[in-house]
C-alpha cells in the first residue's frame, strides 16, 4: 500500500572514529555476547592497525551524498539522515533530531544485503528502543526491502567482478576461482532466516552474469566462541583448500555481503586473506563492493519510490521474487545471549 513519507533514514553499524573510541566501541557491539576477551583485543588491533579509524561512517556519509543528489535530480525532496547502531551518530540521537526538525514518518534504509537477525531484525529493535528512547513524537519508521537480488544491487557487482577477472592474465582466467565472501553468522541464526539462500542467489546471479561459473561461497569474519557453531568454510581455509587442490593459480574474493569496503573487507580480505594467498603460492584478487556506484545509488531512489507508489514496479532479478516490505513477527528470531 502507497505511503507518503517525509525523510529517508540511512541505518548502518557504525565504527570509530579516533583511536581511544575503539574499545568502548567494540564493548557497545559486543555486549550481551559470549564473545572471549582475547578476541576483543584481536578485532581492536585491527582498527589501531588503521589508525583508530573505522571508515564505515565516511562510507555512508559518501553514500548519503551521492543519494541527496539522486534525489535532487528527480525532484524528491526527501531529507536525508543518518543513525547507527553501534557508535556516533546514534539512532536515538539522530531520532531526536528528526522529531524536533518535524518529521513524523520516515522509511529506512538499511546497509545490509541479506536476511539475518544482525542484517535486518537486530536493527529494527535498535529502531524500537530508540524510539522508546525518545518518547512522545518519536517518527515512524518503516523499512526499505532487502535488495540482495535487485538489479541496482546485482548489475554493479556484475561489473565489479568483470573488472577483478580482467585483472587475471587471459590464459588463466576461466579456472581462476571465485570466492564469494560474506560475514559468517551462527548457525542458530542461520537456520531463522533467509541469509544462506539469499547470498547463494545473488552469488548465482553475479556469476552468471559475469559469465563464469568457477565459483563458490565462503564466510569471514565470524567473532563467536569457538564452541559455538558459525557458517563455513571460513575463506581462510577455503584459500588453503584451493591450493592444495592445483587446479588454479588465481583467487578472485568478491565481499558481495558488504556494499562497501569496511574494516571487514579493509583487514579481513585486504590483509589477511590476501597474505593467506601469498603464503599459500596464489594470485589474489579482491573485487570491489557496490559502494556509490550510480546504479547502486539509483537503487535506493526506486526502493523509495516503490513504497510511496499506488501500482510499484518491484525489480528483482531471479526465480525468489522481491523480499517483502513487512518483517512477519517471527522473522529473523535469534538471541544472541542463548547458549551455544
Amino acid at each position: 500500500m502507497a505511503t507518503t513519507y517525509d525523510a529517508l533514514l540511512v541505518v548502518s553499524f557504525g565504527g570509530p572514529e579516533r583511536r581511544e573510541d575503539v574499545l568502548p566501541f567494540l564493548e557497545n557491539v559486543l555486549r550481551g555476547r559470549n564473545v572471549p576477551h582475547e578476541r576483543v583485543l584481536e578485532v581492536a588491533e585491527h582498527y589501531y592497525h588503521c589508525g583508530g579509524v573505522s571508515p564505515i561512517n565516511a562510507q555512508n556519509r559518501a553514500l548519503i551524498a551521492a543519494l541527496e543528489e539522486e534525489l535532487a535530480a528527480a525532484g524528491m525532496k526527501l531529507p536525508i539522515y543518518f543513525g547507527n547502531r553501534n557508535w556516533r551518530p546514534l539512532l536515538p540521537d539522530t531520532l531526536r533530531q528528526m522529531r524536533t526538525e518535524g518529521v513524523k514518518r520516515a522509511i529506512a534504509f538499511f546497509t545490509s544485503a541479506f536476511s539475518s537477525y544482525s542484517g535486518c531484525r537486530q536493527y529494527r529493535e535498535n529502531i524500537a528502543a530508540a524510539q522508546e528512547a525518545v518518547g512522545e513524537g518519536a517518527p515512524q519508521i518503516d523499512r526499505l526491502r532487502m535488495f540482495f537480488n535487485h538489479p541496482g544491487f546485482i548489475e554493479p557487482m556484475i561489473e565489479r567482478v568483470a573488472a577483478a577477472l580482467g585483472q587475471v592474465p587471459p590464459e588463466r582466467r576461466q579456472q581462476a576461482q571465485v570466492l564469494f565472501s560474506a560475514h559468517s553468522i551462527p548457525l542458530a541464526m542461520a537456520q531463522n532466516c533467509d541469509y544462506e539462500t539469499q547470498f547463494r542467489e545473488a552469488s548465482r546471479l553475479v556469476a552468471e552474469g559475469a559469465g563464469h561459473v568457477n565459483w563458490r561461497l565462503v564466510y569471514q569474519s565470524r567473532s563467536g566462541p569457538p564452541t559455538q557453531p558459525w557458517l563455513e568454510p571460513d575463506v581462510l581455509t577455503a584459500i588453503e583448500e584451493l591450493a592444495q587442490g592445483g587446479a588454479t593459480k588465481d583467487v578472485v574474493v568478491v565481499p558481495i555481503g558488504f556494499i562497501s569496503d569496511h574494516m571487514e573487507v579493509l583487514y579481513d580480505l585486504d590483509e589477511e586473506a590476501r597474505r593467506k594467498a601469498a603464503d599459500v603460492g596464489l594470485h589474489f584478487v579482491r573485487a570491489g563492493t557496490v559502494g556509490t556506484h550510480p546504479r547502486f545509488v539509483r537503487m535506493i531512489r526506486e526502493l523509495v519510490v516503490e513504497r510511496m507508489a499506488d501500482n510499484p514496479q518491484r525489480f528483482a532479478l531471479g526465480a525468489l521474487g522481491p523480499s517483502h516490505d513487512v518483517c512477519p513477527t517471527d522473522c529473523c528470531r535469534y538471541d544472541p545471549r542463548r547458549p551455544a
